[in-house]
């Protein structure tokens, strides 16, 4: 191609993420505007090359890399960052850094509320490409929810702006075409390009407070989550769970004294009632709960200011990242990390978990370690292959996990979204007629199935 590069050192550059997985591109390119993006689209289309777009390259599943055509970086798209205190909105390019909108909105007194993990790492187009979460999507709900308008490059290199209508009450055609903005969202790049966004802001909580606490056991921790969930005298924004493997972790890590050994720890972060955000936080609640539960109620961690919620969240941090490091250890070996985010309804949780352990244990497999967003039911189990042998076994655990999962109207992907790697389980939860509808939209589209292939479909 005339405006990319086929540079192997270039190409070696952008051929992996945080799946494990190495794809070499054919090409990369690396646009720092919108037109030169549009530019490369049109001469792509025109060549018939493939196309994947990549931001931060945070993926889990393998989809901001590839082995064919061109890999589109959008990383220097970051020329709008532009927040609106009146309208409580903020206009953003796709290449701009998750945590650099928080902080803008944050400075303006707003609050940007998508927040995955890696949001110091991950891009806004790849946050709108997977529908991103995070720990505070219990009180928030995923991206698409904030997403207000996008202006998104077609397969052809046409620039289209989409827009959410107002409507309160809507009956022409078919529910799923009265918004198009969401075509998009979660698309994974197999159905546009998308330049930039528009989200809705919220106020920043007038309180935050973050506690830690441990437990003795797994089932005391997921009971308390459960009740936390059900109860009207908390208002959790998150309830994050981590195993005593997790815990360990974090405290080998980063030298933290959280927990004790062999004990769980819940995560939860208050910040008070939206109807009433001046009350007082209902932080004797919290402790009734806790104790209720069987918690360790004299070593639980408070996290009272901005400083300490973001120390927390570095905490939190320290799982995925210590395990993405273990697991690049294995891959000349044809191992890596397996990371899975399935998700059932929240008061199952505990009931899938031993399950998912047994089929572990049947198949010879070192537990997995798990942590994550029980209070939507969505663990994240991480385990590690040391070579290609045991990463098949590891698969096939993944497997018979997530029949069991869907056996209880659960989903094999909460959050990370398919990629390539999650691929082969997506007819286990989608029907052929929902798998056609997909590839019909696909289809007019993207008739010549250029954009981001193996992907999704």
């Amino acid at each position: 191609m005339k405006h990319a590069s086929s540079d192997l050192d270039i190409r070696n550059a952008y051929a992996r993420d945080a799946s494990g997985v190495e794809l070499v591109p054919e090409f990369v390119a690396r646009p720092s505007s919108a037109e030169e993006t549009v530019e490369l689209i049109r001469e792509a289309h025109a060549e018939r090359i493939p196309i994947t777009t990549a931001g931060g390259q945070s993926s889990m599943t393998a989809a901001s890399i590839t082995d064919k055509g061109l890999l589109l970086s959008l990383r220097a798209l970051t020329n709008t960052l532009e927040v609106n205190p009146k309208t409580r909105t903020v206009r953003v390019d796709a290449g701009v850094i998750v945590a650099d909108v928080r902080i803008a909105a944050a400075q303006q007194g707003l609050l940007f509320t998508p927040d995955p993990t890696s949001e110091k790492e991950s891009t806004i187009g790849g946050a709108i490409a997977c529908n991103a979460s995070g720990a505070r999507s219990l009180r928030y709900g995923a991206t698409r929810r904030h997403v207000r308008a996008l202006t998104v490059a077609m397969a052809n290199g046409d620039v289209v702006e989409f827009r959410r209508p107002e409507l309160e009450k809507n009956t022409v055609g078919y529910a799923m075409a009265h918004d198009p903005v969401d075509w998009f969202i979660g698309s994974e790049g197999t159905l546009g390009v998308v330049l930039s966004a528009e989200f809705a802001l919220l106020p920043l909580p007038v309180h935050s407070i973050g506690l830690a606490i441990p437990f003795p056991d797994e089932a005391s921790a997921l009971a308390f989550v459960i009740a936390a969930r059900r109860s009207n005298k908390v208002h959790p924004r998150c309830l994050e769970f981590f195993d005593e493997r997790a815990v360990a972790i974090v405290r080998d890590a980063e030298g933290s004294a959280l927990g004790a050994d062999g004990t769980c720890l819940v995560y939860t972060e208050e910040t008070g009632d939206d109807s009433n955000p001046d009350a007082e936080l209902p932080l004797d609640e919290w402790l009734q709960l806790a104790e209720h539960h069987n918690a360790d109620s004299h070593d639980i961690r408070v996290y009272d200011s901005e400083p300490a919620l973001l120390e927390a969240r570095r905490l939190r941090h320290a799982v995925p990242a210590t395990l993405n490091e273990r697991g690049a250890r294995f891959r000349s070996a044809g191992g890596r990390k397996v990371s899975t985010d399935w998700a059932v309804p929240f008061p199952l949780l505990a009931d899938i978990l031993v399950k998912a352990r047994a089929h572990a244990d049947a198949h010879g497999i070192e537990q997995a370690v798990a942590y994550g967003h029980a209070g939507n039911g969505h663990p994240h189990q991480n385990f590690l292959a040391r070579d290609a042998a045991e990463l098949h076994r590891i698969e096939a655990v993944v497997e018979a996990t997530l029949r069991d999962v869907l056996a209880v109207g659960g989903t094999v992907a909460a959050e990370h979204g398919i990629g390539k790697l999650k691929r082969r389980w997506l007819p286990m939860q989608m029907s052929s007629m929902q798998q056609g509808a997909m590839r019909a939209l696909k289809h007019e589209l993207d008739p010549r199935g250029l954009l981001a292939p193996g992907n999704v479909l």
